[in-house]
């Protein structure tokens, strides 16, 4: 375990709270555009019933909500979301609106109610039991169900609707992720030439033999070619993207060079920019964490005195490569014998999505891998791996940051893995290692200078466990030192600075040109 003195030197990770309020000015081209909407299916601002009944109000976790909340208070303007909180209808206005954040509101959020029927197919069935395993990979997890795709379609449509009354002159809509692959096109159907859409792609974007799968792969491809501009992560996704529209669509044209899209009488952009976090209020934070949250932490989960810690932060999710992960430990305790009692590994994990069940039946098998390795080289006061489900409030999960030896993050497939840049941010004592999985799009910024794993390889997994942990402090301060100056580069304010640019640059007729994009996420 680290020894560290404190230095004077959120975006949301997967489990913890992050603070709502902006810590900077960023030098936005906001004046670009009258009005700015934005989409997406989580909300940033829930409202709950306590069990007295009175009304309570929580902020859902996830990097989007967390990274686009600063982006709207800055902004101001109207983000539309499905209100799902049994206590949203009991705050909104006629018109499903409420203002938030609530202490100090600043822009306006409007609900969409969407039922249970009607939730299980778009999220639970098309959403979440055939995109999202087809965009991280995992065929043999994708479900086709019969009317999944219609109900995904009906609520693209609802929303794409609540846009409507909100454009005015130059407005810029701003979708994301794959919960609304068909929602720009609906949009562009219903708006004046003057407005700009943005689609954000958080997610993977799948090899063309992958994508096949989707028995409506035109269709989604159609419905994000109504953007001007498509934005993923990182320039592979991208690539990805425009091999997909050469295969499917026979119609459009691909300019490789200019990462343009021409389709349907107009023109799609196609950038590469990496989402990043505000690294700086990490480093603050971290800065300024008492001493006894750590401690008080440490005793509720059982972390000896005087072990190392290696440190896990992930949803329970099948793309996250947890299973996989935990059997590397149990490798690295068979094969490594001086590491028993030596190190503890503490693996915190929010379930998600458990109606679904590929995701129940995951974390029973992520379970049972935390009891079998327990259970072989545990002892009375040692056990090998601490495993949590519980919450942890945004200080706690700061002080597992800052005394990590190690972060294992060995994702099968992640569109970029911002725990990964959280831990780094929060490392102000420049020690400790990131062993990150080659395949998150954190790693094609950060990956030369991380301990790089092959999540399929549990001998690379391992192996790479057992370098990290016995690296030298002064590699460590070299490396997280770099690292750190990257994570701090290219911030939230950076990419939210760069793609408002981008979204500038698109002229009122649609005719977007190819000067001043960035294609290659630079």
């Amino acid at each position: 375990m680290r020894n560290f003195a404190y230095e004077s030197d959120s975006d949301e990770s997967s489990t913890g709270s992050a603070d709502t309020t902006p810590s900077r000015d960023w030098e936005t081209p906001l004046d670009s555009f009258d009005t700015l909407v934005v989409l997406s299916n989580r909300q940033p601002y829930r409202h709950t019933r306590d069990a007295d009944g009175s009304l309570a109000v929580d902020r859902p976790t996830g990097g989007l909500t967390a990274a686009l909340d600063p982006v709207c208070q800055r902004a101001g303007g109207t983000w539309i979301a499905w209100g799902d909180g049994d206590g949203d209808r009991q705050v909104v206005d006629e018109n499903d609106r409420v203002d938030v954040p609530p202490t100090d509101p600043s822009y306006t959020l409007e609900r969409v109610w969407i039922d249970d029927d009607l939730a299980d197919t778009y999220y639970s069935g098309y959403s979440n039991r055939l995109l999202w395993p087809i965009c991280h990979g995992a065929v043999d997890e994708a479900k086709i169900r019969p009317g999944d795709y219609d109900g995904y379609r009906r609520v693209n449509e609802r929303f794409a609707e609540r846009v409507v009354p909100h454009v005015s002159g130059e407005s810029l809509i701003w979708v994301q992720d794959y919960h609304f692959a068909l929602v720009p096109a609906m949009i562009r159907e219903r708006v004046p030439p003057s407005t700009t859409i943005g689609q954000f792609w958080h997610v993977p974007w799948p090899k063309p033999e992958t994508f096949s799968r989707v028995p409506q792969a035109r269709a989604l491809l159609d419905g994000l070619l109504g953007a001007d501009v498509l934005s993923f992560h990182v320039r592979r996704f991208a690539d990805r993207f425009l091999t997909c529209v050469e295969y499917f669509l026979d119609d459009a044209s691909v300019d490789w060079d200019a990462s343009v899209v021409s389709y349907d009488g107009s023109d799609t952009q196609v950038v590469a920019v990496p989402l990043g976090i505000d690294a700086d209020e990490h480093a603050r934070r971290s800065q300024n964490l008492d001493d006894g949250v750590y401690e008080t932490l440490s005793a509720e989960l059982s972390i000896p005195d005087g072990t190392l810690l290696g440190l896990g932060v992930d949803r329970l999710d099948y793309a996250k490569g947890i299973e996989e992960r935990l059997e590397a430990i149990e490798t690295l305790f068979e094969r490594r014998p001086r590491w028993r009692e030596s190190v503890t590994f503490v693996q915190t994990t929010t379930p998600s999505r458990t109606d679904i069940p590929a995701y129940a039946a995951y974390g029973k098998r992520v379970r049972r891998v935390v009891d079998r390795v327990n259970e072989r080289f545990g002892t009375d006061s040692w056990q090998p791996i601490v495993y949590t489900e519980s919450y942890l409030t945004r200080d706690q999960l700061t002080a597992l940051y800052r005394n990590a030896d190690c972060l294992l993050v060995t994702s099968l497939a992640d569109g970029m893995n911002l725990v990964s840049k959280e831990f780094v941010a929060a490392s102000v004592d420049e020690t400790g290692v990131l062993c990150l999985s080659d395949q998150t799009g954190a790693h094609d910024a950060l990956g030369d200078v991380a301990n790089t794993i092959d999540p399929t390889d549990r001998e690379s997994v391992w192996r790479t466990i057992d370098d990290a942990l016995r690296m030298p402090v002064r590699e460590q301060r070299v490396r997280m030192r770099t690292l750190r100056a990257r994570t701090a580069e290219r911030s939230l304010s950076w990419w939210m600075s760069t793609l408002f640019e981008t979204f500038a640059a698109a002229t009122p007729d649609r005719s977007i040109s190819p000067q001043g994009y960035p294609t290659d996420g630079t």
